[in-house]
């Protein structure tokens, strides 16, 4: 089976995988160095390259497990012990990400993904604010990283906002992802320490006989109005253009993401009819059709009104408010996990969504749109915003190369 594989393809070997692991799960448990490993999945076999021209982690399919986690680097270090730790995450990551054991700092491997696959692991680093004094790059912070205005629904708790170093891991199975997660961890040894750490989910590739648009907590269709790969402006809107100012040209093919720990009220929006939940966000329930009418890749028709004369995709609706033609044509690609950290301390689901969003410019990209969200999106008071980041996200590395190379040896 090649180790390359579409993600397409998993949900014809859905069926086989099950049978696969209801007959070897026992035996893939209980085995030893000296017994041949269980075959692989499609899901498991499905490997991403970890160089290229940009990060794993952007414009791959979602994954069924993510954690995000944030670091400071210790006191003392620098540039000198930044560079060190970037080769030794890229290094970790480009063997993990094949499917291949990694030694860390504690001269083994530990063994928790032994026999797992690649199973489309991707890890992407980012750099913080704060990255760029602390290592004494200050010339070198692009004015993308000018910190996020406030908006009316946040309740930011500083502790798990922003850092100097962002990680994100995904993966499609879960001890593959925690595998990693232990790597880089282990990895940042004395010179980073993990400031925050978030754990997310989505629905497991294969789990369905066709793919389909990711839902959210709420039960919505989430990412229809993404911006495709095919489209001829996507790296414009997505990915940092070469040619610019050679002080962040280290930043070329690379993007921001901004990452948002966002709770969802459940409990109030679940009491809602399915109905009035359509017109908040301005699409049906059941397939992500525009209450306009169509499929869910139908255009929504904004204008469209109803036989009593009111329009079929309210004012106020969050469809309608974030949508790019309401936005001098702003559009980000959101790729977020959702999470549950049990209940909080008022019998109230701690859930929601670890959005994430990638833009070539935060201020055109995510920005535009929030502000615009901000002022009447009807969706507003089924949501707080908890935690915030932003983060420069460097191009891929080169064979050969570590992440972030350009920057810390420019």
């Amino acid at each position: 089976m090649s180790r390359r594989r579409l993600l397409g393809t998993a949900g014809a070997a859905g069926a086989t995988g099950l049978v696969i692991g209801a007959a070897g799960g026992a035996t893939g448990y209980a085995a030893t160095r000296d017994e041949a490993p269980a075959a692989l999945t499609a899901v498991g076999s499905t490997e991403v390259m970890f160089h290229g021209k940009h990060q794993p982690g952007i414009t791959t399919p979602l994954q069924a497990r993510g954690h995000l986690v944030a670091f400071d680097l210790a006191p003392g270090a620098g540039r000198k012990e930044a560079a060190a730790l970037m080769r030794r995450w890229s290094s970790a990551a480009q063997r993990l990400m094949a499917g291949e054991p990694t030694t860390g700092g504690t001269g083994h491997d530990t063994g928790i993904a032994l026999d797992a696959g690649p199973s489309s692991l991707t890890i992407t680093f980012g750099f913080g604010a704060t990255f760029f004094a602390r290592t004494g790059l200050t010339d070198h912070r692009p004015p993308g990283l000018d910190a996020l205005p406030p908006f009316s629904a946040d309740h930011l708790d500083a502790g798990r906002s922003n850092g100097d170093l962002w990680v994100q891991i995904g993966a499609d199975d879960a001890l593959v992802a925690f595998h990693a997660l232990r790597a880089v961890q282990k990895e940042a040894a004395s010179t980073a320490t993990v400031r925050w750490q978030m754990d997310g989910f989505n629905r497991t590739p294969g789990a369905t006989a066709k793919p389909l648009t990711a839902r959210n907590l709420m039960g919505q269709i989430d990412g229809t109005g993404n911006p495709k790969p095919a489209d001829s402006d996507f790296d414009q809107r997505v990915f940092v253009p070469a040619g610019g100012d050679d002080a962040y040209e280290w930043l070329a093919g690379g993007s921001y993401a901004v990452v948002r720990r966002i709770r969802m009220l459940l409990d109030d929006w679940e009491k809602l009819p399915v109905e009035h939940q359509e017109r908040v966000i301005g699409r049906r329930k059941s397939d992500g059709a525009p209450l306009s009418g169509g499929t869910e890749t139908t255009a929504m028709d904004l204008d469209k009104a109803g036989p009593d004369g009111k329009l079929l995709i309210p004012d106020n609706a969050h469809a309608r408010i974030s949508s790019p033609e309401r936005n001098s044509g702003a559009a980000m690609l959101r790729r977020p996990f959702s999470y549950h950290d049990g209940i909080s301390s008022d019998g109230t689901p701690d859930a929601g969504l670890l959005f994430i969003c990638w833009q070539a410019d935060p201020l055109r990209g995510f920005v535009t749109v929030q502000r615009k969200l901000d002022r009447g999106d009807a969706l507003s008071p089924f949501l707080r915003h908890e935690a915030s980041g932003l983060f420069a996200v460097p191009g891929g590395a080169a064979a050969g190369e570590y992440v972030g190379q350009r920057l810390l040896e420019s």
